[in-house]
């Protein structure tokens, strides 16, 4: 079963009926999924539910689908928290952790959104999907829609690492490889979809995705004994993660399972590709596009995005902050993490390391603050830089 009532426009809160396939509101804005929390408060026992397997699912009467046998899994969820004694003694920190997403099917976080989208888009009646790519979220909905036993079709920049160009062909997605970035990756899925009656799985254009990505939320929660962080710093680039975060946060005061307490929620960014940073610190409400976009992260090489308003939203209502750092930082932080504590993560979750020693040089967080990073994928998933 599922709480699900209906899907509500993120700009005008115009609501609308969830059992529909649908992508974004009248008004062009990201929809997200409403849920009867009320309800959900007065039959629902937190301590009960993580008793259930580990995985995305064991929440599942707050994620949107409601056949059961509609849930399309490869395992994904319940990803460790680990502490980085290690790091944290290097910069002067007591309590510094990192989620581990990296461990989720395919390698990414990604399997999180892609599980949740596929499963509701298959439950309401689609066939085939379409999804632009950096990279990892391709690899997430060829491997689920092979998993569903449907068509997917990946739009990725000819530029990708060959490991997602692989794992794409591997799970017999039409894989076509773009001349440009994701954003016209974005441009030619949407055509193809329009003229192939696809159902486009774009980032935030569809309700969803955000949908599996708040049980990373709901997760660390739990991990902490329902209290919040103190500061989450976040790798951004489409911001799925950041907003499905945040929601997911209102949502479990709205249960009575935490408090009223946030993180103060950090940004990190590319300085190649960094529009949440500028508009945040121009004061703007929505990101702008960035041109000539260009990163070795890929996944921070997101140069339009239009969860743009939400993600500034959530950044100045915690009280955070938004920072870019060079790809050379991002490259040293790699490496860094990797001989100090044995991660080996992914150059966007290393962005956040780079971030985060930049933060405590600048005395933004205190010595005894608890700080959680995150690793979004496994380092093995990058081109491998011998520097």
């Amino acid at each position: 079963m599922t709480y699900l009532t209906h899907l509500e426009c993120s700009l005008t809160q115009q609501t609308y009926d969830a059992n529909q396939l649908i992508r974004l509101s009248n008004a062009g804005q990201p929809l997200l999924a409403r849920y009867d929390l009320a309800k959900a408060r007065a039959e629902l026992d937190r301590d009960e539910i993580m008793h259930r397997p580990a995985s995305m699912w064991r929440f599942h009467e707050l994620l949107p689908v409601s056949d059961p046998d509609c849930r399309i899994t490869l395992g994904e969820g319940g990803k460790p928290i680990l502490k980085l004694t290690n790091l944290g003694r290097t910069l002067g920190l007591t309590q510094l952790y990192m989620k581990d997403e990296g461990q989720n099917p395919t390698g990414s976080f990604k399997a999180l959104g892609l599980a949740a989208a596929v499963s509701r888009a298959l439950e309401l009646g689609a066939k085939e999907f379409v999804i632009p790519t950096a990279g990892n979220a391709g690899g997430a909905l060829a491997a689920y829609a092979a998993r569903a036993g449907v068509t997917a079709h990946v739009y990725m920049p000819s530029d990708a690492p060959l490991i997602n160009i692989m794992e794409v062909q591997m799970s017999g997605a039409d894989l076509h490889l773009v001349n440009g970035l994701i954003n016209d990756a974005g441009r030619e899925a949407a055509e193809a979809a329009q003229e192939g009656g696809w159902f486009d799985v774009s980032t935030l254009k569809e309700p969803y995705r955000v949908e599996g990505k708040k049980i990373m939320g709901y997760e660390l929660a739990a991990a902490f004994d329902w209290q919040l962080p103190d500061v989450i710093i976040y790798p951004t680039g489409g911001g799925t993660g950041l907003i499905g975060m945040w929601k997911a946060f209102d949502e479990m005061e709205q249960l009575g399972w935490i408090g009223s307490h946030r993180p103060r929620m950090v940004a990190a960014q590319s300085e190649g590709c960094a529009p949440v940073v500028k508009a945040f610190h121009d004061g703007a409400e929505m990101t702008g596009t960035w041109e000539n976009a260009s990163t070795l992260a890929g996944g921070l090489r997101v140069p339009a995005a239009i969860g743009g308003r939400l993600m500034l939203r959530a950044l100045r209502d915690s009280g955070g902050t938004a920072v870019a750092v060079s790809d050379g930082r991002i490259i040293q932080a790699q490496k860094q993490l990797a001989s100090q504590e044995g991660t080996f993560v992914s150059l966007e979750a290393a962005a956040t390391v780079a971030v985060l020693e930049e933060l405590v040089a600048q005395n933004w967080i205190n010595p005894d603050e608890r700080v959680l990073i995150f690793n979004t994928g496994n380092g093995l998933k990058h081109r491998i830089l011998l520097t």
